[in-house]
């Protein structure tokens, strides 16, 4: 009897040895593999146009011009629609902005992906003839990310850039058309 209780003794050992060297090398190995892998964040694009006057009421981008420094916002929002993420970028002389969205988490994988969580919004343009808001492309109401396929590559970083807009602000003051004369 006292020797199966030995054996018995001797075994459980040797198995708890091997189990805890088994978790090592699987705990090494998730290691190993996350130093090689690369983060990869969230970036979105776009332009930010003037409307011209003869566009106006229309969602058209004929004859527009870019607007250095205007802002825009990105938007995030949770399953329970609360905001999750609230960002402002500008735009650079051409009304280009690129937003990385640092800090972005996703709880659920689905539900708060950029496509279908996030927007960009127009906030505000430095061109005092022509600062209002247009909702072309949804500026007002968040105009959704747009995946391109386009990403950024280096060693160990990557990011996925998606796409929004282009997005326009309107003159205040257009002049007045034979067309709105009669309505």
């Amino acid at each position: 009897m006292a020797t199966q209780k030995l054996s018995f003794f001797i075994s459980s050992l040797l198995f708890v040895s091997l189990a805890l060297a088994t978790v090592n090398a699987v705990e090494e190995a998730a290691l190993y593999k996350k130093s090689e892998q690369k983060d990869v964040d969230i970036a979105v694009e776009g332009i930010v146009y003037c409307q011209s006057c003869n566009a106006h009421g229309t969602w058209s981008l004929t004859g527009a011009k870019p607007i250095a420094s205007a802002k825009v916002s990105v938007v995030c929002k949770d399953e329970k629609n609360r905001v999750s993420y609230y960002k402002v970028f500008p735009t650079d002389k051409n009304g280009y902005f690129y937003g990385q969205l640092e800090a972005f988490t996703m709880d659920h994988y689905l539900l708060d992906h950029p496509l279908h969580a996030c927007g960009v919004h127009l906030v505000a343009s430095p061109l005092s003839d022509c600062n209002q808001l247009s909702n072309i492309n949804y500026g007002i109401n968040g105009s959704p990310f747009r995946y391109e396929n386009k990403r950024l590559s280096s060693s160990n970083y990557e990011a996925v850039v998606y796409s929004s807009g282009p997005l326009a602000f309107h003159p205040s003051n257009c002049p007045k058309t034979e067309e709105d004369l009669f309505y």
